[in-house]
């Protein structure tokens, strides 16, 4: 009896931890943050505003060094949105902001002008692509098809990509980036989309057309050369598409991609998160089916006109929220929102952070992450 009561005692103790352990145990990422703050201003010397896309340098290239935070401008000085020329870089070590990069405002190659959108990305090789969707006068009345820009890695311009499929350069970029290629997916939602006061007779809204797709772009990097878009393919069609004059449009807007080549799709005006199977090698569009394209993943609950997305740890997906300040988190294995959390909750808008948040970056620890506020051209962190 002397020899198994310590053994006893010790596996109580030890069951006890582990229940100790397992009601503390947090359900998520979000859970583990605690503070935001504001890092710098995102407005470069000629007065662009509206952050956009957020993007994490990997590593030292030309001008940039790793774990600067990118970031774009959609709107120019006067607030005119789809008229935003400018890149700007944090830098985490000065802890100040300075222009990156800068384009005309008209372009031969990027049809109706320059506005640069929550599509970012930096290859391996160093190329900067951004995503143009541009408007004369701030509304979807005068919007162009854009284009898809390239810069080196010192901020200057080397190419533009266009074409009837790239019509409206918009969500996030996700990719997959071998090297010496690359394969990029970016939604396109401006296609046929009419101004913001052409109204639909039964709704008294501007109509919803069902014409925004996913478009799957298939690059060869040459050594030391700019890269080149070999392919073309449309993986998703049918996503819902609105002019708004608050907001321009509503689209699809975050794409995340995942390792078994699943693409998660933000679909703001339907309020779902889906999943387009097999978005790597598939030849043939997925379509619009009850009211989705793709597997719906999520929908409605926490979201609220969900926008940019990224991955998280646990392999949990981060939304932001157009119509409040709130990030949300999902699990897409289970289907299903873990809880959301208020990252922005400035009063002066209804609900708070109305219309405030655009794009995300997890931080190099993937401890925290970066996002914009757009009321105060902010870029910000949210850190444990």
């Amino acid at each position: 009896m002397r020899h198994i009561l310590p053994a006893l005692v010790l596996f109580g103790l030890s069951a006890v931890s582990g229940v100790q352990y397992a009601a503390a145990a947090p359900k998520g990422f979000l859970e583990t943050i605690h503070r935001h703050s504001m890092l710098a201003s995102t407005s470069p010397g000629n007065g662009d505003l509206n952050p956009y896309a957020v993007f994490v340098v990997p590593q030292d290239m030309g001008v940039l060094k790793k774990d600067e935070v990118m970031v774009t401008n959609f709107n120019n000085i006067t607030n005119l949105q789809g008229t935003g020329t400018t890149i700007v870089v944090y830098s985490p070590v000065t802890k100040t902001a300075r222009l990156f990069a800068s384009a005309p405002s008209n372009l031969a190659a990027c049809p109706g002008g320059i506005g640069f959108t929550t599509a970012l990305t930096i290859l391996k090789s160093g190329w900067v692509i951004v995503g143009s969707t541009p408007s004369k006068d701030g509304t979807t009345g005068t919007k162009g098809d854009g284009c898809l820009l390239v810069f080196d890695a010192n901020g200057k311009f080397a190419d533009a990509w266009k074409g009837p499929l790239i019509t409206g350069p918009w969500g996030d970029i996700a990719s997959l980036d071998n090297g010496d290629s690359a394969v990029l997916f970016i939604s396109m939602v401006a296609a046929g989309l009419p101004a913001p006061d052409v109204r639909d007779p039964v709704t008294h809204y501007p109509p919803i057309l069902h014409n925004a797709t996913v478009l799957r772009l298939n690059l060869r990097i040459p050594s030391g050369q700019p890269p080149v878009l070999e392919k073309q393919t449309v993986v998703a069609s049918g996503f819902a598409g609105r002019a708004d004059r608050d907001n321009f449009l509503f689209g699809p807007t975050g794409l995340a991609l995942d390792t078994d080549g699943t693409l998660y799709v933000t679909d703001g005006y339907d309020e779902e998160v889906t999943a387009i199977d097999d978005a790597v090698n598939r030849t043939e569009p997925v379509t619009r089916q009850n009211d989705a394209v793709g597997r719906i993943i999520t929908k409605g609950g926490l979201l609220n006109w969900p926008l940019a997305m990224i991955w998280a740890p646990g392999h949990h997906l981060l939304v932001a929220n157009g119509r409040n300040g709130q990030v949300v988190e999902i699990d897409p294995d289970a289907k299903k929102q873990i809880y959301a959390q208020w990252v922005d909750s400035d009063q002066a808008q209804q609900p708070p952070g109305n219309g405030d948040l655009f794009g995300l970056a997890m931080t190099p620890d993937n401890k925290g992450f970066y996002y914009v506020e757009d009321d105060m051209n902010t870029l910000n962190l949210s850190a444990p």
